[in-house]
């Protein structure tokens, strides 16, 4: 792959559909279904970006998982707490007594002014020296139920 990614994905609308069985073949080791050139298009430019950058994730994997078992109707598996979990990277922001608080979700905890907590509870916890629902208190789930 000595060629850029985006000189790659380019170069795949102006070749020929032999071509573009052949970089199918090169790509996944195995032969090309007997689809539409946008959709072998489509297909190559994601396969490409996926070897020069990374797959998706294994928590985005399962969770995919989950949605596709839910929606052909199997049984649900049992939910974990990182279902219920913000993407990482989110920042969850609390006023709490006149003071701003912003809680930095990470990959398996929750960062607090520079502090890891195993939990948003354990974060409200610090923040308010009582016992809280941590999603309740960052405002992530409604307390009131649905009638």
């Amino acid at each position: 792959m000595t060629e850029s990614v985006f000189a790659q994905i380019a170069a795949l609308k102006t070749a020929q559909i032999g071509d573009l069985k052949q970089k199918w073949l090169d790509l996944f080791e195995r032969e090309p279904p007997p689809y539409n050139r946008r959709f072998l298009e489509s297909r190559l430019a994601y396969r490409i970006q996926e070897l020069a950058y990374g797959g998706l994730s294994a928590e985005t994997i399962e969770r995919l998982d989950v949605l596709a078992d839910e929606l052909e109707g199997k049984r649900p598996r049992r939910r974990s707490a990182m279902d219920n979990r913000p993407i990482a990277g989110t920042q969850l922001i609390r006023e709490w007594k006149g003071n701003s608080h912003c809680v930095t979700v990470r990959n398996s905890d929750y960062e607090y002014q520079g502090q890891p907590f195993k939990s948003l509870s354990a974060v409200a916890k610090h923040i308010t020296g009582t016992q809280w629902n941590g999603h309740v208190f960052f405002g992530l789930k409604n307390t009131r139920r649905r009638s």
